[in-house]
């Protein structure tokens, strides 16, 4: 916070994200109509923004760099775009414009665009918090792919194999998938406490080892026999499955019969809450960060590191492990072989491009699922390989993960580095 009282003081940076809110939330009134539902999503839009304003008045100064990060990505997605479509040069332009209107109408306005956008983003938040809490211990997990296939699996388990009553049941698969990514992001963390091996090493072979061992499971114990069209675990139980909003009574005239929304993307809000909360409100988020900023110093105060180290990094797996069980009971409702979504990587970017912070870590969510949910549109209307959006995720990654390069490139050589640019994300082997 940059001011020491609250009030609504809103800067430049601020009222800018304002109107992206209040175009975000009028838009779809425009394109779809008037609803009870719509309405509802604009007045929660300006309402966060408020919120924030009021709790961080002229606090948008750290948000200038991760923002004109995005916007240098897009404009060079946009020169991408034009050198992969055929033609001459001015229909190139006006493909990379079609380009990116279908992005945004196939990710929001198209029927189902926006749910299919929350749908997407869900697992990503939630991994997304993965990266970002152990980014703040000072330890680079880029294992939340794996953790995110133990959660899965376990969950998968405990859903088909356990007969529970309904919530119990809900309850007991995401825990069962918390514990599962908990324990595969354990180990890395116990390796790195004990014997100072880095966790970036260890991380990445417990992915191999996830992948590979959990594609056995699906084809041996684990196979359905009674699934002779495709190899895949038994459904999991109605009573475990996490129902979708359309399902839900009083909610479903707001749903299309076939949307794909569930109680998921409730949860992932509520653990970036609470990700925060044990961050900046609690003794034990203060031990991590202090770790992650500074681990002699740590040590000195009477901090037991590798105690923080271990801590971190199960509860790290843990988020991730959720994010798959949230997945195998709101959407897939089963393990199919070759399970692999690559979530653990893209909240990678989008932990970076949220700096960090767990409210963050949602809107940064919403945009990578966005692309996704919209490439398969952009390829249609474009005849652009829909590969094109890996491209311009990497380019944000490549911009976020470079803010001295953003700064060079807008002369704001001048302007306060941010928390996250000043500490280290990772360390050292043996530190």
């Amino acid at each position: 916070m940059n001011d020491d009282t609250q009030g609504f003081r809103p800067d430049a940076v601020q009222w800018l994200v304002g109107a992206m809110a209040v175009f975000a939330g009028v838009f779809p009134l425009i394109a779809e109509g008037i609803s009870e539902s719509r309405i509802f999503v604009l007045i929660v839009l300006i309402a966060v923004w408020a919120f924030w304003v009021w709790r961080n008045p002229r606090g948008g100064t750290p948000l200038i760099v991760p923002l004109l990060a995005i916007l240098t990505a897009f404009v060079t997605g946009a020169i991408v775009i034009m050198l992969a479509a055929e033609g001459s040069l001015m229909e190139r332009v006006v493909t990379g414009y079609q380009g990116y209107a279908a992005l945004v109408d196939g990710a929001f306005l198209r029927t189902r665009g926006f749910t299919n956008t929350l749908v997407a983003s869900t697992p990503l938040i939630l991994t997304g918090l993965a990266v970002a809490l152990a980014f703040r211990a000072g330890l680079f997990n880029i294992g939340a792919e794996g953790q995110y296939l133990m959660g899965a699996t376990f969950g998968v388990v405990m859903g088909y194999a356990v007969s529970l009553p309904p919530v119990l049941h809900t309850i007991a698969v995401l825990i069962a998938g918390a514990i599962g990514g908990g324990i595969w992001g354990a180990i890395p963390g116990f390796l790195k406490a004990r014997l100072g091996a880095h966790e970036v090493i260890n991380t990445i072979m417990m992915n191999f080892i996830a992948i590979f061992l959990v594609d056995w499971l699906i084809n041996n114990p684990l196979r359905d026999e009674g699934a002779t069209s495709t190899i895949r675990t038994p459904f999991i139980e109605p009573s475990a499955q996490l129902p979708q909003f359309s399902e839900i009574g009083f909610l479903a005239p707001y749903f299309a019969t076939n949307d794909r929304l569930h109680l998921g993307f409730i949860i992932a809000i509520l653990a970036a809450v609470a990700v925060w909360y044990l961050l900046w409100k609690t003794t034990v988020g203060f031990e991590l960060r202090t770790t992650g900023a500074n681990p002699d110093a740590a040590r000195y105060a009477g901090i037991k590191v590798e105690r923080s180290t271990i801590l971190a990094m199960t509860l790290s797996g843990a988020l991730a492990g959720l994010a798959g069980a949230i997945e195998v009971q709101g959407v897939i409702r089963y393990l199919p072989a070759f399970f692999e979504a690559g979530y653990g990587f893209d909240a990678i970017a989008v932990a970076l491009l949220a700096q960090n912070n767990p409210f963050g870590v949602i809107p940064a969510s919403i945009l990578f699922g966005a692309l996704s949910v919209g490439a398969d549109i952009l390829q249609i209307r474009t005849g652009v390989s829909q590969h094109i959006i890996s491209i311009i995720q990497a380019l944000i990654l490549l911009f976020v993960a470079a803010p001295a390069l953003i700064r060079y490139l807008y002369r704001l050589r001048n302007l306060e580095e941010t928390d996250i640019e000043q500490v280290p994300l990772t360390r050292g082997w043996g530190s």
